[in-house]
């Protein structure tokens, strides 16, 4: 597989059954953890950890920054945001896959500095279960 370009991570978010693109972010970042079940014991092995497959609760975050672009995919944002709101939406990985699912917009920040543009950070967390698709 050769490289590919980052701006081809793209974040989408269901607007009425349609995928909308999250216009304006310049970065994101998606990462997945299991916490694990630790059954280490007086008889384990050199005393070495052991964990229970299998098991654990598993979670995907989110996370990204930009400026902001297209009123309509800002105002779903802020509004999921404000609502608390639980939406589909889906990371699309070049060369890759989908992954989509049940999230919330656990942060929304906004910054500026006098001499530029508007910005935002976002945040979403996983909240349900998640699929994924070839591409």
């Amino acid at each position: 597989m050769t490289a590919q370009k980052g701006r081809d991570l793209l974040l989408k978010i269901d607007n009425a059954g349609t995928p909308l693109t999250v216009g304006g972010l310049r970065s994101r970042r998606l990462s997945f953890n299991t916490e694990t079940v630790d059954v280490t014991d007086s008889e384990s092995a050199g005393r070495w950890r052991e964990l229970l497959g299998g098991v654990g609760v598993q979670r995907a975050s989110l996370s990204g920054g930009g400026i902001f672009k297209d009123q309509e995919s800002d105002g779903l944002v802020r509004s999921a945001f404000f609502s608390g709101t639980i939406l589909d939406w889906q990371i699309v990985i070049p060369a890759f896959g989908t992954v989509s699912g049940p999230f919330q917009v656990t942060a929304l920040e906004y910054s500026g500095e006098h001499d530029g543009e508007v910005r935002f950070e976002i945040a979403l967390e996983s909240a349900g279960s998640l699929a994924f698709t070839v591409i």
